[in-house]
């Protein structure tokens, strides 16, 4: 039976009664972000050049592998895990549940080796597990770079050199939201990696895994880059590097090396039908894994700095909108009250096309140019708004730090070119949703029903201009050219639709 396709995180452990049966290992969880570490770097190998009018060579991986690849590291962890039931039915973790999809096979498994018969429940209770992972090391010293679920919940850490050297390892810290986590071993004159610049990584470009999948150390595995600043729908600021490098489990906190031999990414997810690799691989950029190290190694812990705006992609109907030359920017949707962005004068509408001068053609990248700052630092934004693009300057705020939402942008019900039926918000419908301006969508026909817009959705605004009444929506939308960009809320969520009206 098929599968459908999802984010997978290789799973990082497995429960220690499937190991002491001496018939599986650990398996280590593909997770998220890398950091840009300040190590001696050595000088990068060659890469095979051709000559002109030749065709192109590939690299010499051989010569990558050799030189860096004792620098990469075997991760086993032990700790405890609460363990459910055989059946798992009331179980989402990562671990034995129908959510992983290697469960069915953990269930037999233990059924046959813990002697208990199919169907036969056992009392949830704390049990011992094992996983593997990989990591490299950043410094001579020992200093590891990893990813946080390898580690998680970890009572012992184990590492492995190529050399077969085994030491013990202390958690330095770790970060769940960016899946980064640093380890510590003490040792002299450790081989290290060298660490590349993520800005100098092209699309197509040759790109090499190093790891230990399914527990078989060191295995190479090589590819291409398919894709950069990917965002994907794990709540996560990471702008992934895709790859169609051979992932697995295990891989989870490996290196990704460009052709010089330069650590690029740290192997993290993969796109997946089966819970196995499929060709389309992810891995987070170095320089951002390099932040999260030195917060770690500084403080022992990771402040994430935010902008408190929520944004959405711009798309060529939403740019005829707003008057944009391209369907390039990040657009803000919501404005957190209280937050950096309000306080640097940001409205819903406005379009982000550059942070500190760099270009913002996907709304991906804004949170991860945010990301790469820490809280206090200050940012210049190129903005776009009515028609006209001016600068704001924002002062960037601590994700710890809890705001109040916004409560954006009051009108007779009617129907108009857009095919909706809008009235006036009540007294009370404003004190418990805290919308201050709007119109109550009744019914939506033709139009705005095709782009989304259903009943009960509160209109806030048409073009940037707040919905304040039905003579004012029609006026808006009479002198508006082929498509009008409503800004919709739905619940406590905000989002600009895009309707063809021409």
């Amino acid at each position: 039976m098929s599968l459908p396709e999802t984010l997978v995180r290789t799973p990082t452990r497995l429960f220690v009664a499937l190991l002491a049966a001496g018939a599986i290992g650990g398996a280590g969880v593909t997770a998220v972000e890398s950091l840009h570490s300040r190590v001696n770097a050595q000088p990068a190998p060659a890469v095979l050049a051709a000559a002109p009018g030749a065709a192109i060579a590939l690299p010499d991986f051989s010569t990558i592998t050799k030189r860096y690849g004792p620098a990469v590291v075997n991760i086993s962890v032990v700790g405890t895990t609460k363990v459910a039931n055989n059946t798992g039915a009331d179980d989402d973790d990562n671990d034995g549940t129908p959510s992983d999809p290697f469960f069915e096979f953990f269930k037999r498994f233990q059924q046959q080796q813990q002697g208990q018969m199919p169907g036969r429940r056992a009392r949830p209770h704390a049990m011992p597990t094992r996983g593997e992972g990989s990591g490299f090391i950043v410094s001579h010293d020992g200093l590891i770079l990893t990813n946080a679920h390898v580690v998680k919940d970890a009572s012992e850490v184990t590492v492995k050199l190529t050399d077969r050297r085994e030491y013990r390892a202390k958690v330095l810290g770790s970060d769940a939201k960016t899946d980064i986590a640093v380890i510590k071993i003490e040792g002299k004159d450790l081989p290290v990696v060298s660490l590349g610049k993520v800005q100098d990584l092209q699309v197509g470009e040759w790109v090499l895994a190093i790891g230990s999948p399914f527990g078989f150390e060191n295995t190479v595995t090589a590819g291409v880059v398919s894709a950069k600043n990917r965002a994907l729908p794990d709540d996560s600021a990471v702008p992934f590097i895709q790859t169609d490098v051979a992932v697995n489990p295990g891989n989870s906190g490996g290196p990704l090396f460009n052709a010089r031999g330069e650590v690029v990414g740290i192997n993290s997810q993969i796109y997946s039908r089966t819970g196995g690799y499929q060709g389309v691989s992810f891995a987070i950029p170095i320089d951002l894994a390099s932040k999260i190290q030195q917060q770690i190694v500084a403080h022992g812990k990771v402040e994430h700095a935010k902008l408190g705006v929520v944004v959405q992609e711009v798309n060529q109907t939403l740019a005829d909108s707003f008057k944009l030359d391209s369907p390039e920017g990040a657009l803000v949707a919501n404005v957190e009250k209280g937050g950096p962005g309000d306080k640097a004068g940001l409205q819903s509408g406005d379009v982000i096309r550059k942070v500190d001068g760099q270009p913002v053609v996907s709304s991906a990248d804004l949170p991860a140019a945010i990301a790469l700052a820490a809280p206090g630092d200050k940012v210049k934004l190129e903005v776009w708004r009515k028609g006209e693009s001016r600068e704001v300057n924002a002062t960037l705020g601590n994700l710890s730090d809890k705001t109040a939402s916004a409560g954006n942008a009051g009108g007779d019900a009617a129907q108009g070119k857009l095919g909706l039926a809008l009235r006036q918000m009540q007294p009370g419908e404003k004190a418990e949703s805290g919308i201050g301006t709007g119109l109550v969508v009744e019914d939506a026909s033709g139009p705005s029903e095709m782009a989304g817009v259903q009943a009960g959705d509160v209109l806030l605004a048409v073009n940037g201009t707040p919905a304040r009444s039905v003579e004012q929506v029609r006026g808006v939308v009479a002198g508006a050219g082929k498509s009008v960009a409503l800004l919709i809320q739905r619940g406590e969520e905000k989002i600009f639709v895009p309707v063809r009206i021409g």
